[in-house]
């Protein structure tokens, strides 16, 4: 008899872990299978967590070399050790996993080391590295198995001149030329770390700017302040072949203007998107139904069409974010034990960890234009802020939309200083569906950056 449990989760990242402790906690016999050697997922073992640790080193060196005589402060021979920097990001990255692993421990979850597939809606069969097939069985079975690279049919990827974001973490030597096909978050966090340490970027993006998503007003402004930082862009152009050799990858670039280009790159990163991982899960057996894109189709309480089988995170559509992965997976169980559970997806916050950061909550004004929302709104610069003219990081602002009428805040978008912190009040408002002049009225230290919000909010609410 296969060994019984109340919920099997497989996928141990944000979303998979995350589910198994709280199915735990409310007394459920749980089990996370998990195919890597480490818990944690892409998130922790070689995305999110890394490439932040990378981008915060490689920001403290460029300080240092460009920015520390602001201060007077004068420091001369300033360098770079890669091996070091790539240790202390490994150092992180194991601590965290060794947290994640103790937390499933302490919570009573047994996770099971190798590749699940499903055999019916109530069994598992699991292929260990190193004790062959085991079969589980379990009242429910939840995916979380994250998502993958999308990659180009004529650019594979060979994890040598032509990588995904895992590759770009990994690099031995700081490339001369690095070319990054996408210009969205993966890739614009990614550039930033190689051109900081001295590779000459180029982001080729198909659309007509980059970060797409971002609002508008934001997006632009990022792209002249990162062009300034040295990273080329070259929007509105199509890569259309590759041609490699032995040292390097030559592009060939549509610039839709009926011209075409050559670029070489001594890399290339391509981020153009990530897809749904649900290989060898079986889902097709089972009559699983997959959407547009192949994303998993799920109802509000997140089960398929298949009784018993449920799916969160990268695998159902939606932004793909770590963030939203755990919220789900949160709700998923708490809703299959009976309680009340949901995600607000109206305030889930999305940052890009640039320099300057960009963080956004809510609408943005494009959204609320196409949607018929009569609208106001206010922008206020970090100019005007006392802590940032201290820092020296006075690039940016806070925007705020708020309804015309209600005067309710529909989003924030926050481009400047320390953006991906100054989002959680924001997230807050939006949630809480507070107006502008509620918002305003909520005192805020002095001086601080988050008085750009409380200024951006006022000035909100005197339109009223």
């Amino acid at each position: 008899m296969p060994e019984q449990y109340d919920l099997i989760v497989i996928g141990a990242g944000p979303g998979g872990y995350v589910a198994a402790i709280r199915a735990a906690e409310l007394g459920m016999k749980t089990a996370c299978v998990e195919k890597d050697a480490h818990p944690g997922g892409v998130c922790l073992n070689v995305g999110c967590i890394p490439s932040k640790a990378l981008l915060e080193s490689t920001e403290n060196y460029h300080i240092a070399k460009n920015r520390l005589g602001e201060h007077g402060i004068r420091v001369e021979g300033v360098s770079i050790d890669l091996a070091a920097l790539m240790e202390r990001k490994q150092t992180i990255v194991a601590a965290l996993v060794e947290n994640v692993r103790k937390l499933m421990e302490r919570s009573g979850v047994r996770l099971i080391r190798g590749s699940a597939r499903l055999k019916s809606a109530r069994e598992v069969e699991v292929s260990a590295p190193d004790s062959g097939l085991s079969s589980y069985s379990a009242k429910a079975v939840l995916l979380a198995t994250g998502s993958e690279p999308v990659e180009l049919p004529f650019l594979p990827f060979d994890d040598r001149l032509v990588v995904n974001s895992t590759g770009a973490l990994e690099f031995e030597s700081v490339p001369e030329r690095l070319g990054i096909v996408g210009g969205s978050f993966i890739g614009l966090e990614l550039g930033s770390v190689w051109a900081r340490m001295g590779s000459r970027v180029t982001v080729i993006e198909l659309l007509p700017r980059i970060a797409f998503t971002l609002d508008g007003q934001v997006g632009r402004l990022l792209e002249r302040l990162l062009a300034r930082q040295g990273i080329d862009f070259r929007v509105k152009t199509k890569v259309v072949r590759a041609e490699k050799s032995t040292r390097n990858v030559r592009l060939f670039l549509d610039t839709g203007e009926g011209r075409q280009e050559e670029a070489v790159f001594d890399k290339v990163l391509v981020a153009v998107g990530r897809k749904p991982l649900v290989r060898g899960l079986g889902l097709d057996e089972l009559g699983i139904r997959l959407g547009p894109g192949g994303f998993v189709m799920v109802d509000e309480d997140y089960r398929t069409n298949v009784p018993g089988v449920y799916a969160i995170g990268d695998l159902i559509p939606g932004p793909m974010l770590a963030h939203k992965a755990s919220a789900e997976g949160v709700a998923a169980v708490e809703r299959l034990a009976g309680l009340s559970s949901e995600v607000d997806y109206d305030s889930i916050p999305a940052v890009l960890y640039t320099s300057p950061e960009a963080a956004s909550v809510g609408k943005s004004e494009q959204e609320l234009k196409e949607l018929g929302v009569d609208y106001k709104l206010a922008v206020y610069p970090f100019t005007g802020t006392g802590r940032a003219q201290c820092q020296g990081e006075t690039a940016g602002f806070v925007k705020i939309l708020a309804s015309a009428r209600s005067g309710r805040v529909l989003g924030v978008h926050i481009i400047g200083p320390h953006a991906s912190e100054l989002i959680g009040e924001c997230v807050v408002a939006v949630r809480s569906h507070l107006s502008a002049r509620e918002l305003s009225r909520t005192v805020h230290a002095h001086p601080t950056l988050s008085e750009a919000v409380h200024e951006s909010a006022a000035m909100l609410a005197r339109q009223m």
